[in-house]
């Protein structure tokens, strides 16, 4: 099942971004898994949301595969999973499907957030979420929900992510900036043929995506040269406009202070060789600003991408869901 989604499209109208800008129509991509009970009035109420990372789309949540399925911990005899590609995602709404292009409104985590909470009312007729599970820049928003609507869900869960976006990886997403706006051929996001520098920005992602004792030990100079080379192709389908308003989003992105706001039982997930959220700059101060949360730490190789593990832990995580 969850090998072979098919995603679903839906036209949200007259959706208002914090700014004050208003855009008529934009679409959002989706995929959902099992089946959806209801009230008497309709609601669906046992649903649980899945938000991608930073270059994922509603298909990442095949990173949870291993732990989807009945009897496992999201059991979808008891769970509606939804599983939606993010605000400035290509087959959602973004600068690159958009005519404005680079006037496409500069949006923020709570626009992204306020963009899926619009869709789920209006798609769903959903009242109230069993939980948010992101991973990565999804927990970004995952964290955000709680903050802007706390009695929306039971549950949160962010893994391998954080509260703010400051130092290490401030300057990731300022400097793969920095490349695009660098490159003539972007014209200061005003071109015709999208610019190859989006190549390089993702070669300099992947160089975070593992473990530095993954790097030393598990593959060889030529495994790295091949997966660069891989990588920067793959970066090639990647629209330099989209990468650019979405590093602006995770930079400006910063709950120091509100995390106070969340009332969901949250369980925080965290890896300890995660380069780009170490548990002790990120995970561990999260846990202790939440009131009511639990912090569960991993060993994986594979780092910040070690998600793909996370069955490791799944006796803990359906520990954690039966409460819901």
């Amino acid at each position: 099942m969850i090998e072979n989604l098919e995603a679903k499209y839906y036209e949200l109208n007259n959706f208002r971004f914090e700014s004050g800008e208003i855009l008529s129509s934009l679409r959002v991509e989706y995929c959902t898994l099992g089946t959806p009970i209801k009230d008497e009035e309709g609601h669906i109420t046992n649903a649980i949301v899945y938000l991608h990372g930073w270059s994922g789309d509603y298909s990442s949540i095949k990173r949870l595969k291993d732990i989807i399925g009945p009897g496992k911990a999201l059991d979808t005899n008891k769970y509606y999973l939804i599983s939606p590609s993010a605000l400035g995602s290509p087959k959602s709404a973004a600068p690159s499907n958009s005519s404005r292009g680079f006037e496409f409104p500069r949006y923020s985590v709570n626009d992204m957030v306020n963009f899926l909470y619009s869709f789920l009312k209006e798609n769903f007729s959903i009242k109230h979420l069993k939980g948010v599970i992101g991973n990565s820049m999804g927990g970004f928003q995952a964290l955000t929900w709680g903050v802007l609507y706390p009695d929306f869900m039971d549950f949160i869960i962010p893994l391998v992510s954080s509260y703010q976006s400051k130092g290490w990886n401030f300057a990731i997403f300022h400097y793969m900036n920095s490349l695009i706006e660098q490159d003539p051929d972007y014209n200061q996001g005003n071109y015709v043929k999208n610019p190859r520098i989006t190549s390089a920005a993702s070669q300099f992602m992947y160089l975070f995506g593992l473990s530095r004792d993954y790097y030393e030990s598990q593959v060889s100079n030529q495994d790295i040269i091949n997966s660069m080379a891989e990588m920067g192709q793959e970066g090639l389908l990647s629209d330099a406009n989209d990468i650019y308003w979405r590093n602006k989003a995770a930079m400006a992105y910063n709950l120091k202070g509100e995390l106070d706001k969340i009332k969901a039982k949250t369980m925080v997930i965290a890896i300890n060789q995660d380069q780009y959220f170490p548990p002790e700059y990120d995970a561990i101060p999260l846990s202790r600003e939440i009131k009511d949360s639990q912090l569960v730490i991993y060993d994986s190789p594979l780092g910040h991408v070690g998600s793909h593990e996370i069955v490791k832990i799944e006796k803990e995580i359906g520990d954690f869901l039966t409460q819901f």
